[in-house]
């Protein structure tokens, strides 16, 4: 299968400069030679029939997500999503930041689902593929209409998210912790902006998510943080700083998770240290390979998180002893209660009881 040429000038505001192979295709197309690669942001409906994920991971503390957005425009380069995208006929490399497919209906869907005789309330994670608050949203607002969904109902909501968008919701997000049915937990990599741009370049920077996570804690709101991901060699060291300052933001909870490389990210990661920061690449694949058994990537459920080894073991006494010094609790979201659920209603508006609460 042809490759394209990899010789192409870093995009502005993207984590990588070209497209790779589409697993599932036959054919594939090369650019002409002197051709750039479009950095055009191009919006696709979604037109699916149901909301509802069914997560059966066993290392993914939720079952149900709900996921208005595919692809991502955050562009960061490490993404495990990245493959996902190869599933809707596009590729894992510039496609997954700039062919954004959105789910118009995301909360008449959600409304339908959530309002079934056959639902029992459960905690749904938004999202669990691509991030819900990337830009877009602050235009399209699907994941807040999904929100008032979820508040209405009462339902237990998880939230995890890299931007500071999320403190737009703060009304809503209070309406569920009131009901001890929400907690929102922001995935911070460094607090260096500079490594934090090329990680992540359309995400918000990290002092912008922990004055966010400060403003829902300050709200009522339950917040947590997830360093994701932990990238050995490149910014393990920063472990004690994040959670230090996300304690000092109101973090109450927190987690991590190892770099993960799965198809298609494995050779935009390597590219992207060549290109970017080429005299630490040696020493991040090294460290990498020593939490996987001498391979850059391991999809085995219980050691695709950590990772293995005395290295791995490393990180995870480094993050346990700084998350202890700073107050924080294991896991990035509290537990949730749907004690307080109750059906939606289907158009969104809700009558006063005649006899105590609807």
């Amino acid at each position: 299968m042809p490759q394209q040429n990899l010789n192409h000038a870093p995009l502005k505001g993207r984590g990588v400069s070209r497209d790779l192979p589409n697993r599932f295709r036959q054919e594939w197309w090369e650019l002409e030679p002197g051709e750039e690669p479009s950095n055009e942001t191009e919006l696709i409906e979604d037109h699916s029939a149901s909301i509802l994920s069914v997560n059966t991971s066993p290392d993914v503390p939720f079952r149900l997500g709900v996921n208005p957005y595919r692809g991502c425009a955050h562009g960061c380069v490490y993404c495990y999503a990245r493959p996902s995208h190869e599933f809707l006929g596009y590729s894992p490399g510039l496609d997954f930041e700039r062919k954004i497919v959105f789910k118009p209906r995301a909360a008449e869907l959600l409304r339908e689902a959530l309002g079934k005789r056959s639902y029992r309330p459960e905690v749904i994670a938004l999202s669990g593929n691509t991030d819900c608050y990337q830009p877009v949203e602050r235009r399209l607002e699907l994941t807040r209409r999904c929100l008032e969904v979820l508040a209405e109902s009462r339902n237990p909501t998880a939230v995890i998210t890299k931007s500071a968008l999320v403190a737009r919701d703060t009304d809503l997000l209070g309406e569920l912790a009131s009901h001890g049915a929400c907690g929102v937990t922001f995935s911070i990599t460094s607090l260096d902006p500079e490594l934090s741009g090329l990680l992540e370049p359309r995400a918000s920077r990290p002092a912008r998510r922990l004055q966010a996570m400060r403003a829902l804690h300050e709200a009522g709101v339950p917040v947590g943080v997830l360093i994701a991901p932990v990238i050995p060699g490149l910014n393990d060291h920063e472990i004690p700083a994040i959670l230090e300052a996300a304690g000092a933001a109101g973090a109450t909870r927190a987690g991590w998770i190892l770099l993960r490389l799965p198809g298609a990210v494995e050779p935009l990661f390597q590219e992207w240290l060549e290109t970017q920061l080429p005299t630490k690449r040696d020493k991040v694949l090294d460290r990498l390979r020593a939490t996987r058994g001498g391979k850059l990537h391991e999809g085995a459920f219980g050691q695709r998180m950590r990772g293995t080894g005395p290295y791995a073991q490393q990180l995870e006494q480094l993050f346990t002893l700084a998350r202890k010094r700073a107050g924080i609790e294991p896991g990035e979201a509290p537990p949730l209660s749907g004690a307080a659920f109750r059906k939606p209603t289907r158009d969104g508006t809700r009558q006063l009881p005649l006899f105590g609460e609807g």
